[in-house]
């Protein structure tokens, strides 16, 4: 995995992070890439950062693959999400992770580090057209609420606390939505969808307690999480005609 990522690193880069979940089964590490999209660069300035996520396992139960996760800096939130066109005409070559080719050759595994590195730019150039038309998307308090209700629709009967728990996660992300690492960002669709992308990363609570599930699914190794954020982002799509 490691040397996998060395080979990367020739293309500009360096190792950031670097642990292993399920009790050692898994291992990852990050390299943050020198690639960086700044939206509404003479206004706000809003950060997103690349990284190649690579990841294999102990046990047998995964091969090494990657996957290309922008990270919103102000607030760590990452956006793994699977893209395949902005308002046009779905591209299936679109990959946001992937497994990676083994090769014992010196020539073959540059070839495998400039591939991985040309489905990131690719990757990331569908990404930037598809924030900064988020981020140029203005949300008024209607609009918003509208979103949430999309996205969460109150329960019809109040079953086991049910209406008390949709109230909650409302407020929440509410005060996500305003405050100090979304309230930048507020008012624009980019900025709805990062509220309610932050809850799930950061606010919710840990399954059987362990707080191992919030950071593995905030790294992107939940697929229920990132089936939820692609979810999400659809909806603010086509609550705001983006889609």
């Amino acid at each position: 995995m490691f040397s996998f990522g060395d080979n990367i690193l020739d293309g500009g880069g360096r190792w950031e992070t670097a642990g292993s979940i399920k009790g050692g089964r898994v291992v990852f590490g990050s390299l943050a890439l020198e690639r960086e999209t700044v939206l509404d660069p003479n206004g706000v300035s809003d950060v997103v950062k690349t990284y190649l996520l690579i990841n294999t396992s102990h046990d047998g139960s995964i091969a090494i693959q990657a996957s290309i996760t922008p990270v919103r800096v102000v607030c760590a939130n990452t956006l793994n999400l699977a893209l395949g066109g902005v308002g046009r005409k779905k591209n299936k070559g679109i990959k946001q992770s992937f497994k990676i080719r083994h090769t014992q050759t010196a020539e073959g595994k540059i070839q495998v580090a400039r591939e991985t590195l040309g489905l990131a730019n690719a990757y990331m150039d569908e990404f930037d057209i598809m924030a900064k038309a988020m981020i140029e998307k203005e949300v008024n308090a209607k609009q918003f609420n509208d979103i949430l209700l999309a996205a969460y629709a109150k329960p019809e009967k109040d079953s086991k606390g049910a209406l008390k728990k949709w109230e909650n996660k409302i407020d929440t992300i509410n005060d996500i939505y305003t405050g100090e690492f979304n309230g930048m960002i507020a008012g624009s669709a980019w900025g709805a969808f990062n509220a309610l992308t932050e809850r799930l990363d950061w606010y919710r609570t840990a399954r059987g307690g362990s707080n191992e599930s919030i950071l593995a699914s905030a790294s992107g190794f939940d697929p229920a999480i990132n089936a939820e954020k692609n979810r999400l982002l659809k909806v603010v799509q086509n609550v705001m005609q983006l889609a």
